[in-house]
């Protein structure tokens, strides 16, 4: 069995070659651009893990707006937090899910008007984070003709960065983000009858 001070000198050799392995990856890492963001999966927290990102954001002074497609019903902590904030512009579809409104041109016609304020945002040099808040559902439910947002994401500026969410994000939006984050649902209180919780789920 290694002796104490053996493990201090193979964990200090372990870091070494750690530090210099993640040091190499920094000095080549040269580009500086703005990124695309997809949060998709089954699990939980895409959309919690995109209001980490911008609470960085406004708290590094950067210009955020939010755009949520299909949530809008209940009052969520996020909007509440953010909607009046003056580094943050905040829009919602406000129809609520899709399986309540049970009108696919109602629903049609709300993203349609939401998506319009998102493509503004997305032109608007001003603005350096933008959430797109559950896009993904606007193209698999095809809501929304996919190549205009594609085209639309891929030529805003330079530096904007855009988060979406969302699950079952398509392969084409896949194909054009810089980072790709699918969250896998182990297990949710939800599937064993826990009723949704104030500041957990929304």
């Amino acid at each position: 069995m290694a002796t104490s001070e053996e493990r201090k000198v193979r964990h200090k050799k372990a870091m070494q070659r750690k530090k210099e392995h993640i040091d190499n990856k920094i000095e080549k890492a040269t580009i500086d651009k703005g990124l695309i963001v997809v949060l998709t999966g089954n699990g939980k927290g895409k959309s919690s893990s995109a209001f980490g990102m911008l609470a960085r954001s406004v708290g590094h002074g950067l210009h955020c707006a939010v755009v949520q497609f299909i949530k809008g019903v209940w009052e969520t902590g996020e909007h509440l937090m953010f909607q009046d904030h003056p580094l943050v512009e905040f829009h919602v579809m406000a129809t609520g899910f899709t399986w309540d409104t049970q009108d696919r041109d109602k629903d049609i016609a709300a993203a349609e008007a939401t998506w319009k304020e998102a493509a503004r945002l997305l032109q608007d040099e001003s603005i350096d984070v933008i959430v797109l808040d559950e896009l993904t559902y606007m193209l698999t439910y095809g809501y929304l003709d996919k190549q205009s947002v594609l085209d639309t994401l891929t030529s805003r500026p330079e530096m904007q960065h855009v988060i979406i969410t969302g699950r079952n994000a398509s392969p084409e939006l896949i194909e054009i983000a810089d980072t790709v984050a699918e969250l896998e649902s182990v297990k949710h209180a939800f599937d064993s009858g826990v009723k949704v919780q104030k500041g957990i789920d929304y």
